[in-house]
Parts: C-alpha cells; sequence; structure tokens
C-alpha cells in the first residue's frame, strides 16, 4: 500500500521520527566523547596552573605557550606535590582539588550555612614551595578568570588570565605577555601583612611597574572596564587566603 505523503499525519510523523533519530545521534556523540572532553578540560587547567608557575613552551618574548597536551599531565604530577583544600580553618590535602568548580562554590557560598571549599595547589621551583590560587570575576562582556602564583609571603611569581568573551584588541588583552608579566614581583601584603591586593590602574606613574610595593600595575588602554574585573577578582579571591598564609610564616 503506497504511503500518502500529502498528508499532515504523515509530515509529523515523519518530523518526529527525524527528532528522535538525530537527538538519539547526537546524544550518543556527547556520551562517547565526554571522555574525551572531560580530559581536554583537565589539561588545559593543568596547563594554565603550571603557565601561571612560569612553566610553559614560550621562546619569544611575547609568546604564551603552554606545556603540550601529551605532556602536561605528567608535568603536573611531578610538579604540583600537593593539592590542598581549604574550608574555614580546616586544611585538608586532596588529589582531586583541581576538580573544585570555583564557579559553584561562589553561589553555594551565598548560603551563609555553607562553608565554601577553596582550592590551593602547592608546587616547587627553584627549591622554592611555590602555591597557585585560582580566581574568577567579571569583564565587560563575560567572565574572565585566572590563577596567581605566589610564595609564602604572597609575593606574585606569576598569573595567568582568561576570557569568556572580552573585545579583541582591548579587554582579551589580558592573556598576553605584556599585561600578564607586569604582575611578577607584586606584593599582596604589605611589612604589617596588610592585604592590599592589585590595582589595574591608570596614570599609576609607573608605566614600566619597576614599583612592586605600590599594588598596583598599568591598565591596558581602551580595557577599563575588564581591567576593573580584574582587580576585584583578585582582591576579591585572593583574600580568602590570607589566614592560610599568615600560617606559614
Amino acid at each position: 500500500m503506497a504511503i500518502d505523503t500529502d498528508k499532515n499525519s504523515y509530515t509529523i510523523i515523519f518530523a518526529i521520527v527525524m527528532v528522535l533519530v538525530v537527538g538519539s545521534i547526537l546524544a550518543g556523540l556527547a556520551s562517547g566523547l565526554k571522555p574525551l572532553v572531560d580530559a581536554n578540560k583537565r589539561f588545559e587547567k593543568q596547563q594554565n596552573i603550571l603557565y601561571a608557575m612560569g612553566i610553559n613552551a614560550n621562546e619569544g618574548t611575547s609568546d604564551v605557550a603552554f606545556i603540550s597536551t601529551d605532556k602536561v599531565e605528567d608535568e603536573f604530577t611531578s610538579t604540583i606535590t600537593k593539592q590542598y583544600v581549604i574550608e574555614g580553618t580546616k586544611v585538608s590535602e586532596d588529589s582531586e582539588a583541581y576538580l573544585i568548580d570555583i564557579k559553584k562554590e561562589e553561589a553555594k557560598a551565598k548560603d551563609p550555612s555553607y562553608t565554601r571549599k577553596l582550592p590551593l595547589f602547592e608546587g616547587e621551583k627553584d627549591g622554592q614551595p611555590i602555591y597557585v590560587i585560582p580566581i574568577r570575576g567579571k569583564g565587560l562582556w563575560d567572565a574572565i578568570w585566572g590563577f596567581v602564583a605566589v610564595d609564602k609571603s604572597m609575593t606574585v611569581q606569576g598569573v595567568f588570565f582568561d576570557h569568556a568573551g572580552e573585545t579583541p584588541g582591548l579587554g582579551a588583552e589580558i592573556k598576553q605577555r605584556y599585561f600578564m608579566d607586569d604582575f611578577a614581583g607584586e606584593h599582596l601584603l604589605n611589612d604589617a601583612g596588610v592585604y592590599g591586593g592589585i590595582n589595574v590602574a591608570k596614570g599609576n606613574a609607573d608605566p614600566k611597574n619597576e614599583r612592586k610595593d605600590d599594588n598596583a600595575v598599568d591598565a591596558i588602554a581602551g580595557a577599563t572596564i575588564t581591567g576593573d574585573g580584574v582587580t576585584a577578582m583578585i582582591k576579591k579571591d585572593l583574600k580568602m587566603y590570607v589566614p592560610y598564609f599568615k600560617t606559614l610564616n
């Protein structure tokens, strides 16, 4: 019996069947690729943490090149000797601290009864312990985030910043070397141990960023709001780690 393809019922049934078939294919692909997607996310985070510590594949003066994905897991394992989770005054080692989603933790912390989990990574470079802290904030258009490497005195050893959708040539420049390198050497604590953060500031009379105790780096021209976002996430997120670092000194 011939099928009447002109009937409305045929069109509806055909559409339903196609949706089910295509949906099943997409669901299968998503499920099958999930391990690969998760691995790539893990490699990216490991590359970012190592970059903040100064472990990268840079060759030129303006390069931002990461350890390759086929080597990053081994490098991360050998470099990051300890991972911690800080919950209030409780500090515990946790080899999967890097899996903590700081965006979700920030949301959960809006409940006063919840104690936020703060991941912290400890490694060693040139014989000195280095600590890497993840931070997250808001730029002009979307999320910005980064990793800040500090020593026991909370002096910055290196940073890595990234963004979801800042303006190319302006706010997107936060992930360029000329901006990120300015943070190295900046002091987060003054001599009295008071936390000051780092201001991304225009007209700070230190365009070459030679003063490292002024809590300021030179802003990117035309990217005021993104720079303010970097200032805010540093002040907001790094400050939460100050009590822990005071126990180290």
